[in-house]
């Protein structure tokens, strides 16, 4: 841990669908405000894929840039007062062996020695001895899965390689990543696998479902695809598709696995009669939860390499703090009372549970709607 004056004293609840800390609604009921909770840091820019789908695809290099010292980040946070959660995220944040060693495991047991819950976006193609390192440390592995078979992997995962990338060479980290998360559920770790609703699996969503379960994987996350980065020029799918693939999805899915929605836009102020019945059925299923977007309400990205402070990890909104001469919690409070941006997506409905449309959402579908002149359709 870093020199601190505080004695932190660990007391983890066990992560389900009755307690997600990543959520913001949960932070905002307990102060009352938005609170920065929770703070995703960028490690690397480096990765062996190229996802067609990739929201930081634009920021992905050939050659690392030097990282800062550690030990400003983590003095910084030290000095988050109200830290639930750490997110590390890249690129692949293990495609080097000394980031994993020198920068994911320092990170990990300091969030363990405070109390912090962590997670992980990786692809889990690697060596496996990468990510068993973490394993007495992290709380969720966060993994992106949106295929069927090793051809989708191919499809989807070199779309934008810039060179061509045979199907046998991605073949292997497919069934790499298909046994490693059979492998690391096996030994204990708790495995996050985040499907994206978009133009290409929107109808094949049972059946990534059930892959899912067979690799050992404790949640299927489910989020829509937004246009951003890579995405950007991607069809979009509309919104009666993509209720119906959450329909046919809650249909066969397995009701014991948690399943997580993410980042959707139907809002219990729509009018819509869709809308809201898939509302209601999102609410009342078994081990079903939807969660607000924690982006610019109670996390912030952190780039390791700049220092610049984002909304989003995403590329597409500019960078409005950095740690090595400002605290996150002054930049968050910057943010959220008088950033413009922060102004056009910062209401909240504790009857609905609802912090509202992030960024993205509003700008694809709701384009000059004031969500805080709304009100919950409760009947």
């Amino acid at each position: 841990m870093s020199n601190t004056a505080r004695t932190y004293q660990p007391v983890f609840k066990p992560l389900s669908p009755s307690y997600d800390p990543w959520d913001p609604i949960t932070s905002l009921r307990d102060h009352g405000r938005h609170v920065l909770t929770s703070v995703e840091m960028t490690v690397t820019h480096l990765c062996n894929m190229r996802c067609e789908h990739c929201a930081v695809g634009d920021m992905l290099v050939m050659k690392e840039a030097p990282m800062l010292p550690l030990d400003i980040m983590l003095k910084r946070l030290d000095e988050v007062e109200h830290l639930q959660t750490i997110s590390i995220t890249g690129g692949e944040p293990a495609f080097l062996g000394k980031t994993v060693d020198n920068v994911i495991v320092p990170l990990l047991k300091y969030a363990k020695e405070r109390g912090i819950r962590t997670q992980i976006n990786s692809n889990l193609t690697l060596e496996i001895g990468r990510y068993e390192k973490m394993l007495p440390y992290l709380d969720v592995m966060h993994i992106s899965f949106n295929y069927l078979n090793g051809d989708d992997f191919h499809e989807v995962g070199f779309a934008n390689s810039g060179h061509p990338v045979s199907k046998e060479a991605a073949y292997r980290l497919y069934d790499t990543m298909m046994l490693n998360s059979e492998k690391l559920s096996k030994e204990g770790m708790f495995i996050s696998a985040e499907s994206m609703i978009n133009y290409r699996t929107h109808e094949k969503l049972d059946g990534i479902h059930t892959l899912i379960k067979q690799m050992g994987c404790k949640r299927h996350e489910v989020h829509p695809m937004y246009a951003s980065n890579f995405a950007a020029s991607l069809p979009v799918l509309s919104l009666s598709d993509m209720k119906s693939a959450i329909h046919r999805l809650l249909d066969v899915r397995d009701p014991d696995m948690w399943m997580l929605f993410g980042t959707l836009p139907f809002f219990a102020c729509n009018s819509d009669k869709s809308d809201q019945e898939l509302i209601y059925r999102l609410r009342s299923e078994p081990n079903v939860t939807v969660r607000n977007d924690p982006d610019g309400r109670n996390r912030v990205n952190v780039n390791l390499f700049s220092g610049d402070v984002y909304v989003t990890d995403f590329a597409d909104i500019p960078p409005f703090g950095n740690i090595k001469d400002q605290r996150l919690d002054e930049i968050f409070d910057a943010w959220s009372t008088g950033h413009p941006l922060n102004q056009t997506v910062n209401c909240h409905c504790d009857a609905a549970s609802c912090c509202g449309p992030n960024l993205l959402v509003a700008d694809m579908y709701y384009k000059g709607i004031d969500f805080k002149t709304r009100k919950a359709i409760t009947n």
